[in-house]
């Protein structure tokens, strides 16, 4: 047990501040504080000295510099059992400092309201994670915290044990300090990279809020959570059982198809991690019905992602196939009414979902792969015709269509649409010729279009003979990335079979 006989407190919320106040003044805990939070205990009537008055020098430089003083450090860092750290406070006219309570600058806070640099840089905290760190070293003689959160513990542990603290909880407390600081300085660190355009730094720092620990991982033997930059995620869960890992999977995968369609259009349709059926048909009950045409098969458990707000006509359609997952840009509230029906569906709100930053991680023992997420939006500029046909303006649409669902389905990708809906989707074979041959397959089985059918190939034909399984499907027009020794071959065919050829000039892998 460690006797509290002295705190400081230097907090930037200054939220619930009474009740601790009461209680540390109630085992008569000389209170230390400066600046605002000095101003606040005194304007809530309670004792308290303030910091110039303690170390007996003034705040300087416009409060830049307070508490970095060797009293108030020396206070806080002594071993009490160390008869030289005894000596030297003594000879000093040092004193303990028994309990540090500190929350820092908003600085995560400032990033996200301001792009006035120099105000960011004047809410970078020096002083308070200086401190924390002071305290959460010497955690065997100091308590530190560090969010308004751990006050009722604190209270608590004051009550129980006559006014200490028990050597458990600040051991605790310290693993949670450092932590902090860590995050904080994590934040700082990316603001600097990310205004110097600096993705890859010699030394990356990756930071993150606990959102959920689902059950298990992706089997029940695995562990998982999920974390976020954000206190809490920009996906409203509105209904529904807890999700799982996979469901978490599915709805990125997900939602990284549905904002690359056009604004409040489309309809994707997930099923591990695989788009099995996309549409944009501008009607929203049409479109899903288009997307659930190409292989409602696999949809049965998957998940549907709608690009525009539920409607009830489309929730009806909806609640007759059984869905792990059903995501939309907001609910109607009649069709909210019907999907709550199913009390385990899991509805999901992605109004504010957007893609800013993104990096995507993937990673093994210490060893961690970062890339860029492939988000970038197509253009003419990005592709090239080839072949001596050249596609009308329905053709082109169509074949940009397939080739952007085409870069979100595992490799080997292979899709095949019409009308801007996938009518075969063959995903993540060793061999492209597979690849087509699935596509063509779920094609000939749930669809028989009555329109040209386009193919799109998330990187190229490395022969003819992928090109010459599609023709022979009856496809027309076809859209791969370029880069092939043997480009000149595939142009030849498709000129000698009367087939649009166009060239990607970026590959899209998703391995």
């Amino acid at each position: 047990m460690k006797k509290i006989k002295t705190a400081l407190i230097s907090v930037s919320d200054k939220i619930n501040l009474k009740p601790l106040l009461k209680i540390l003044t109630k085992n008569k805990v000389k209170i230390i504080s400066s600046g605002g939070t000095f101003k606040e205990i005194k304007k809530l009537k309670f004792k308290c000295l303030e910091v110039s008055e303690f170390t007996n020098s003034p705040e300087i430089l416009e409060g830049r510099v307070k508490t970095l003083h060797p009293k108030i450090h020396a206070g806080i860092l002594n071993k009490r059992n160390n008869k030289s750290h005894l000596k030297d406070l003594k000879n000093n006219n040092f004193e303990n400092i028994d309990l540090v309570i500190v929350n820092f600058y908003p600085f995560e806070k400032t990033i996200k309201s301001t792009k006035n640099h120099n105000k960011i840089i004047e809410n970078i905290d020096v002083g308070g994670p200086t401190m924390v760190r002071a305290a959460a070293k010497n955690y065997k003689d100091v308590t530190i915290i560090t969010s308004s959160n751990q006050y009722e513990e604190l209270i608590d542990q004051l009550i129980e044990n006559n006014g200490s603290t028990t050597l458990e909880f600040r051991e605790k407390l310290s693993r949670v300090a450092f932590t902090e600081t860590a995050y904080y300085d994590a934040i700082i660190s990316n603001y600097f990279n990310k205004i110097s355009s600096t993705l890859f730094p010699t030394k990356k720092i990756f930071y993150g809020n606990l959102v959920e620990k689902p059950r298990y991982g992706e089997n029940p033997h695995q562990q998982s959570a999920i974390y976020s930059k954000n206190l809490r995620m920009n996906l409203k869960q509105v209904h529904g059982k807890q999700l799982s890992y996979n469901n978490y999977n599915d709805i990125f995968a997900a939602l990284t198809i549905s904002k690359s369609l056009p604004k409040d259009t489309g309809t994707v349709i997930v099923k591990h991690a695989n788009p099995c059926g996309v549409s944009v048909k501008k009607n929203q009950l049409e479109s899903y019905k288009s997307a659930l045409a190409c292989d409602p098969v696999s949809a049965f458990g998957g998940i549907v992602s709608c690009n525009s707000k539920m409607t009830k006509k489309l929730a009806l359609e909806l609640n007759k196939l059984f869905l792990e997952v059903i995501i939309a840009n907001g609910f109607d509230t009649s069709a909210l009414k019907i999907l709550k029906t199913k009390k385990n569906l899991r509805l999901i709100d992605a109004i504010d979902f957007d893609f800013k930053e993104i990096l995507k991680f993937t990673s093994i023992n210490e060893e961690i792969l970062v890339q860029s997420e492939d988000t970038n939006k197509f253009t003419s500029k990005d592709f090239k015709i080839v072949s001596k046909r050249k596609p009308n303006s329905q053709q082109l649409k169509n074949l940009i269509f397939a080739f952007n669902v085409c870069r979100y389905v595992k490799s080997n990708a292979i899709v095949l649409a019409a009308n801007k809906t996938t009518v075969g989707i063959g995903s993540g074979q060793p061999s492209r010729l597979d690849s087509c041959q699935i596509a063509i397959n779920k094609m000939k089985k749930f669809i028989n279009p009555n329109n040209e059918i386009v193919a799109a190939s998330d990187a190229f034909f490395p022969f003819v003979d992928g090109l010459e399984k599609l023709v022979q499907a009856g496809i027309t027009a076809v859209i791969q990335p370029s880069g092939s020794i043997r480009d000149k071959e595939i142009i030849n065919y498709a000129n000698q079979t009367d087939t649009v050829l166009v060239f990607s000039k970026t590959r899209h892998f998703k391995h």
